[in-house]
């Protein structure tokens, strides 16, 4: 790897094309790990996401030497930021990227929501760890499938100056 720099910044409609494929590859190990080659991320279509990103969600996108190596979106529900589909391409993970995109998501949002929450499997070790160390905590859980229960999370924000 070169001594560049992760740049984040949003992104728009014209990385839908690039989002869906890092998104696509992000899931794959997911669905080996629940054996469902049908998760919601590797089903969208390229014009779901599109539309995703011509609205009014907040979209970032992880920029490495020309080359798109992480996402993470964000709608709004009230004062509550929803985020979803948090993906690094997989030669990228575990190199803090992830972390990155949450904390610049949380920076974007906040004054526009209260809080942000989330969800991931029960077996998706790696990501609970992760969404536990930016101050995540478990609110509920939701069985969903014989092989899938859903671990939702929340975390408050605090906007900056605020002690």
């Amino acid at each position: 790897m070169s001594d560049a720099t992760v740049v984040i910044g949003r992104a728009g409609p014209e990385d839908a094309g690039e989002l869906l494929t890092v998104q696509r590859a992000a899931y794959v190990t997911e669905a080996q790990l629940y054996g469902d080659p049908f998760l919601p991320p590797l089903v969208e279509s390229l014009d779901q996401l599109g539309k995703a990103l011509a609205g009014d969600a907040v979209v970032l996108k992880a920029m490495l030497d020309g080359r798109l190596v992480g996402a993470v979106r964000a709608q709004f529900s009230d004062h509550t930021c929803l985020i979803g589909r948090l993906v690094v391409v997989p030669d990228m993970q575990s190199r803090g990227i992830g972390a990155d995109l949450m904390r610049a998501l949380e920076r974007e949002v906040v004054g526009r929501a209260d809080a942000c929450v989330l969800f991931t499997g029960h077996l998706s070790e790696p990501t609970l760890r992760l969404y536990r160390r930016l101050g995540y905590a478990e609110t509920h859980r939701e069985r969903i499938a014989a092989h899938l229960t859903l671990v939702h999370m929340r975390k408050p924000l605090v906007p900056a100056g605020t002690p």
